[in-house]
């Protein structure tokens, strides 16, 4: 932790933990869900509005206003950045991809961050272990890759989709952390939502004929799951441990839900995986570890050795 913590605090990190681990678990089942029947673009418009509705209530409610000076607004682009340029590619390519595959790649995420917040705002060493860990990680993409005949023409596309949303996330992540302002997550969630909301809006405006005439109830839970939960739940417990975690430690969260996912995958849509994307989750899974422990396992095999 980055300060010392109070026990009440410290609970208060666990449990956001568990839930961002459980809400990227699901999320992105139900982004294919919500996109049944309605289309991705107004799938996800319908929930960033339905997110920033909430959020703003919730922010006047608690906060009785929401805050616009410099550093405010600079924040909140920061979050727009995850918000539009993380969801909307990852939306699109999730029509063509298993959404187990969705967060396999998301777990890519760590070492992109790390590096990033090396790079950047100098947080931590991006040393030959972490180098090692982010060959394997590619290794296991390049993996994945090999099956892009046997899963469609635009299987690519979905992939390389969803490693665009990756990047513009961890730009996002090491982006707040650099402000080091101090604001509630709740208003950063919901000024970002609201600076994001006319670009989704236009979005849809430029490339969506128009409404459906009717959107099925699965369809309309789901986007109500990832509005209220997904969108600001999810996005507050993750803001909130970004202000009191180190970024690598928040982005750890990606070494478990790519295995719950794949399985909430398989059990509640029927999705198969081929090896490839086993093999490649492997690697990517073995990356993410060297990524995060690789330290501690040279340091300890060194006493070991007596080296």
């Amino acid at each position: 932790m980055n300060k010392q913590q109070t026990p009440a605090n410290q609970w208060l990190i666990v449990l956001a933990y568990m839930a961002v681990v459980l809400i990227w678990s699901t999320t992105p089942i139900a982004i294919k869900w919500s996109s049944d029947g309605t289309g991705f673009i107004l799938g996800v418009a319908l929930r960033m509005f339905m997110g920033m509705s909430l959020a703003i209530i919730l922010v006047l409610v608690l906060y009785k206003k929401m805050s616009f000076d410099r550093t405010s607004s600079k924040a909140y682009l920061a979050s727009a950045l995850a918000l539009y340029g993380g969801m909307l590619p990852v939306y699109w390519g999730a029509q063509f991809i298993p959404s187990g595959l969705v967060s396999v790649i998301f777990g890519l995420t760590p070492m992109i961050t790390g590096y990033l917040a090396w790079r950047f705002i100098q947080e931590s060493s991006f040393n030959g272990i972490k180098i090692l860990g982010a060959l394997a990680g590619i290794a296991g993409l390049a993996v994945i890759f090999i099956n892009t005949r046997e899963m469609g023409d635009h299987y690519f596309y979905g992939v390389a989709a969803v490693l665009l949303a990756v990047l513009f996330h961890s730009a996002s992540a090491v982006w707040v952390k650099s402000l080091q302002f101090e604001m509630p997550a709740l208003m950063l969630v919901a000024g970002g939502l609201l600076y994001t909301m006319p670009l989704f809006i236009i979005t849809y405006l430029i490339f969506t004929p128009g409404l459906p005439e009717q959107i099925p109830l699965r369809t309309m839970a789901a986007i109500a799951y990832l509005g209220i939960v997904g969108s600001v739940l999810g996005f507050v417990s993750y803001y909130y441990l970004l202000r009191h975690l180190a970024t690598s430690t928040v982005a750890l969260i990606t070494l478990i839900t790519p295995v719950t996912a794949l399985w909430i995958g398989y059990l509640f849509n029927d999705e198969l995986m081929s090896l490839n994307m086993y093999v490649g989750t492997f690697f990517v899974l073995v990356g993410l570890g060297l990524h995060q422990w690789g330290n501690r396992l040279s340091v300890f095999l060194r006493k070991k050795l007596n080296l």
